[in-house]
C-alpha cells in the first residue's frame, strides 16, 4: 500500500511530496519530472547502496526520460565532512549540473545530509529528491529539510534548511539493511512516539514483536506513521525556531549527539546513541518533569525489545559534558534537555540541575570524573 501526502509550509512555495510504501522507488523518475521538472540529475550515493539499488534508480530515471550521472561518496557518517562536500561540489561542476537540473540522494541519512547540503549550496540552490534506503532515513532524516556536515567541534554544525522536492520511502529497500542498522532506525521511530505522538507509541508497543522480526507490513506502517508525525511538527515549525514545537524532536539528542562526537563518530550508530540519550532523558524527565515511572518503564521496555543499548561506552563524564556544551542545540544559556511529562508531549528544551544530569549520565554508564555540570 502506498501512503502519499504533500508537506507544504504556510506562506512559502516550498512543498515536499511524500510517498511511502512498497514500490515507491520505482516512482523516482516520475517524481523527478513531476516535482522538479528536471530532465537531468546527479545521483549521489555510496558504493554499497549503488551496488544494491543504483541500477534500479538509473533504470526508472531513464524510463521517465531523465538523464543521470552517478556520483559516489564515502559510506556512513564519514561522508559528512567539509572535504567531501567540497569534492561533491567539484564533481557537480565537472558534470556541468545546471539550475534546471536536480540532485537525487540515494542512501541513508548521511548521504541525504551531504547531498541535500550540496543541492542547497550548488548554484545557490537546486532542487533535490530523497530516496532513502535505511529505516532511520526513511522514518526521519529524509523529511524536514535539515542538511549538514559535521565538524571536529560537533555534529551537524554547518548546514542549511533546504526542503526536498520529494521523499520516496520504499520499505523494500530495507530487505538488504543489516539488523543493527534496522534497530537503530527503530530508535528514531520510538523517539517520535515518545516526543510528539502518543498514538504512534502505543502502535509501536502493539507491533513491537513484528517490527523486531522485520515483518514488511509492520515496517511499512512504522515508516508511514513516523513520516506523518514528523510532517505535522515540521509544518508548524520549519526552521526549528528556539522554543518552537520542532525542538521536541530533539528528545534524546542532547546526550546522543554528545556520545557521537565524544566517540569520534565511531562505535555507535546514530540511532543507538539516540536510544541511550532517550533513556537518560526519560530518567531526567521522571526526576525533573513529572514523567510517571510506568511511562519511563514503557520506553525502556520498547527499546529493549528492539535490542537497543542500555549503557554507553565508559566515557569520562567530563568528555560528555564538554561535547554537550559544543552541540548546536545547547542554546544561549548553555546545555538544555528536551524532557517530557508524559508520552507524546515533550517540552521546550530547558536547563536541568547539574546534579541530576551527573546522576543520569553515571547511571547510563559514564565514568566518574571531577567536573562541574
Amino acid at each position: 500500500m502506498i501512503h502519499a501526502f504533500d508537506l507544504a509550509f504556510p506562506g512559502r512555495p516550498a512543498r515536499t511530496h511524500v510517498r511511502a510504501g512498497r514500490g515507491a522507488l520505482v516512482a523516482l523518475g516520475a517524481a523527478v519530472r513531476a516535482t522538479t521538472g528536471a530532465r537531468r540529475v546527479a545521483l549521489v550515493t555510496d558504493a554499497r547502496v549503488d551496488a544494491l539499488w543504483g541500477d534500479v534508480a538509473r533504470r526508472v530515471l531513464a524510463r521517465a526520460g531523465v538523464a543521470c550521472v552517478t556520483l559516489r561518496v564515502p559510506r556512513g557518517e564519514a561522508a559528512k565532512r567539509p572535504a567531501h562536500l567540497a569534492a561533491l561540489w567539484e564533481a557537480l561542476a565537472a558534470a556541468d549540473l545546471g539550475r534546471r537540473d536536480a540532485v537525487v540522494a540515494l542512501g541513508g541519512g548521511a548521504v541525504g545530509d551531504l547531498a541535500g547540503l550540496a543541492a542547497a549550496t550548488w548554484l545557490r540552490g537546486v532542487p533535490w529528491i530523497a530516496a532513502p534506503t535505511t529505516l532511520l532515513a526513511q522514518a526521519d532524516a529524509a523529511l524536514g529539510g535539515k542538511t549538514a556536515v559535521d565538524l571536529g567541534a560537533g555534529k551537524n554544525l554547518a548546514g542549511a534548511f533546504h526542503q526536498p522536492a520529494a521523499v520516496l520511502a520504499d520499505p523494500e529497500a530495507l530487505v538488504t539493511l543489516p539488523d543493527r542498522a534496522l534497530r537503530a532506525g527503530l530508535a528514531e521511530v520510538v523517539k517520535k512516539g515518545m516526543a510528539v505522538d502518543a498514538a504512534l507509541f502505543r502502535w509501536l508497543e502493539r507491533h513491537a514483536a513484528a517490527l523486531a522480526a522485520r515483518r514488511a507490513d509492520a515496517l511499512e506502517g512504522a515508516v508511514a506513521r513516523a513520516l506523518r508525525a514528523k510532517a505535522r511538527v515540521v509544518r508548524a515549525d520549519e526552521r526549528e525556531r528556539e522554543g518552537g514545537p520542532r525542538t521536541a524532536l530533539n528528545f534524546g539528542h542532547t546526550l546522543g549527539h554528545a556520545l557521537e562526537a565524544a566517540l569520534g563518530y565511531r562505535r555507535l550508530l546514530h540511532g543507538e546513541a539516540v536510544a541511550l540519550g532517550m533513556r537518560a532523558a526519560a530518567a531526567l524527565s521522571e526526576r525533573a518533569a513529572g514523567l510517571p515511572a510506568r511511562d519511563r518503564a514503557r520506553l525502556e521496555a520498547l527499546l529493549d525489545v528492539f535490542a537497543l543499548p542500555r549503557r554507553m561506552p565508559p566515557l569520562p563524564l567530563a568528555a560528555l559534558v564538554a561535547a554537550m556544551a559544543r552541540d548546536k542545540k545547547r542554546g544561549a544559556r548553555g546545555v538544555r534537555w528536551v524532557l517530557t511529562p508524559r508520552i507524546g508531549h515533550a517540552s521546550v528544551p530547558r536547563p536541568v540541575d547539574g546534579r541530576l544530569v551527573r546522576a543520569a549520565l553515571l547511571e547510563a554508564g559514564a565514568r566518574a570524573t571531577r567536573v562541574r555540570t
